[in-house]
């Protein structure tokens, strides 16, 4: 044997620890060079908060959307409710027209507390007005009265 191949023949020595490389690095928890990327551990308490507040911020959008159902029902319960009221008085006041759907009246209070329903307006009587002006009707074809003006 040749010296050359004697020394091809030496046996390789590692210059590297044993001790200080990973046989598989891609399994290490943590980056196993200088340019890896940074691994961080996840921080389940802060993960578990954002998802908590989240869930609160659109638990409460929601809520407020159901909030403004809500008052819009109760609205549209009052309207409802003074129709019936006003159709009430109506049809326990005085009238000496027969009142046509589609078409408007007013509605006025006699000294006395009766009332009476009337084709002419406030701004109509002249000079003075011998009753109290209680709202402008005008009649539905369900024969329910909606009031068009109550100033």
């Amino acid at each position: 044997m040749s010296k050359k191949e004697q020394e091809d023949k030496k046996e390789f020595i590692n210059p590297i620890d044993k001790d200080k490389v990973a046989e598989n690095p891609a399994f290490l928890p943590y980056a196993h060079t200088v340019g890896g990327a940074l691994i961080k551990p996840i921080d389940k308490g802060r993960v578990k908060g954002l998802a908590v507040s989240s869930m609160y911020e659109q638990t409460e959008m929601q809520m407020d959307q159901i909030r403004k159902q809500v008052e819009l029902l109760v609205q549209q319960a009052e309207t409802i409710r003074k129709r019936v009221e006003i159709s009430e008085k109506i049809y326990l006041a005085e009238m000496n027209i027969k009142p046509l759907i589609g078409h408007t009246y007013h509605l006025y209070l006699k000294k006395n507390g009766t009332n009476v329903l009337s084709m002419i307006g406030p701004n109509e009587w002249g000079k003075s007005c011998p009753y109290t002006f209680e709202a402008t009707v005008k009649l539905l074809s369900d024969h329910t009265w909606e009031v068009a003006s109550d100033e």
